[in-house]
């Protein structure tokens, strides 16, 4: 008896099993060809998301963040809600749901629309229905665990009235000057074999250094940092650090996936550092279409490698700071 129990146990687990796994794959599955559909519409329209997503606003430069919460968003909500800027002509990087702006005492203006943002996790019930969860709990077998898809609406808030003074706040402008002294710190707080001198910018994954030319040999002396944070987003990937795999060589979807979370990381750390970010390697936008179009969650993963990348480098920056303080 206590055999056929174990089969039958056995049996639903397999089952529960196969019905997790089910759950929530159809919403992520549009989730992923929604999002990546536009991300390539812009791209062939010659629109980066990532690229001065306040160009056609009065937005200053930042990452999106909560107006309320304070906290930057990450990874693919950054294009989406950068796209959004572009698009509506926004005057602002902050964004609330249509709660926190009534909390706050304002509202959102009748006919707005909102933008879709996500949170992806895991979570493991405390038991199913008819008592399978105790069943479990005695005989040692693991929970379900399922994965979730969570959506909010947010509202920017230019599309809202009668927020409170201070709520949103305007991050200070860029210097005038050609030096970047928040650019110069971080660099020098990743501590990497950073080297000035040639006519190339590259990273080399075999020896772990960064090259880049001497900042007076560029057009716009700006770039000269552009280039820099693109090429330290390749130098976070080395397995010591965040472990990408960089073995793909030039012209492979490998190569292009990692120029592409290169080119985003040097864009999200030129929004927190408040630099305008551009494209460096427009050459590759061919490779990078074929590999959007071949896979409808590479742009989601090159988003979240390049926000993990640029927070990589920032708390370099910022623990140095903490160090000197000290």
């Amino acid at each position: 008896m206590a055999r056929g129990v174990s089969k039958v146990g056995a049996g639903g687990k397999g089952k529960r099993a196969a019905r997790c796994a089910a759950r929530g794959e159809g919403s992520r599955a549009s989730l992923y060809d929604d999002v990546t559909a536009t991300i390539i519409e812009q791209l062939e329209a010659g629109v980066f998301p990532w690229v001065r997503p306040w160009s056609k606003a009065k937005a200053s430069l930042g990452l999106p963040r909560n107006a309320v919460t304070k906290r930057p968003y990450s990874g693919i909500n950054i294009l989406v809600l950068w796209g959004a800027v572009i698009e509506g002509g926004y005057a602002s990087q902050d964004w609330l749901t249509f709660r926190q702006a009534q909390a706050a005492g304002g509202c959102v203006r009748k006919g707005e629309r909102g933008r879709t943002v996500f949170y992806a996790d895991r979570f493991t019930p405390k038991g199913d229905a008819g008592g399978q969860g105790s069943e479990q709990a005695e005989s040692g077998e693991d929970k379900c665990s399922i994965p979730f898809l969570k959506r909010f609406t947010v509202f920017n808030a230019s599309q809202c009235d009668g927020l409170p003074d201070g709520l949103v706040s305007e991050p200070a402008p860029p210097p005038d000057r050609e030096l970047h002294q928040a650019a110069e710190d971080l660099i020098s707080a990743t501590g990497a074999d950073y080297r000035i001198g040639g006519e190339r910018a590259y990273y080399s994954p075999a020896a772990d250094f960064v090259m880049v030319p001497p900042q007076p040999a560029f057009h716009h002396q700006i770039d000269y940092y552009r280039t820099a944070l693109h090429e330290l987003g390749h130098w976070t990937g080395h397995r010591s650090r965040l472990d990408r795999g960089q073995t793909g060589g030039f012209g492979s979807a490998a190569y292009a996936r990692e120029e592409l979370v290169a080119e985003l990381a040097s864009a999200f750390l030129c929004a927190a550092l408040g630099i305008e970010p551009t494209v460096r390697h427009a050459d590759y936008l061919g490779s990078w279409l074929t590999v959007l179009r071949a896979d409808n969650r590479a742009i989601f993963k090159a988003a979240s490698q390049a926000s993990k990348a640029a927070e990589h480098l920032l708390q370099r920056s910022a623990s140095l700071s903490v160090e000197q303080a000290a």
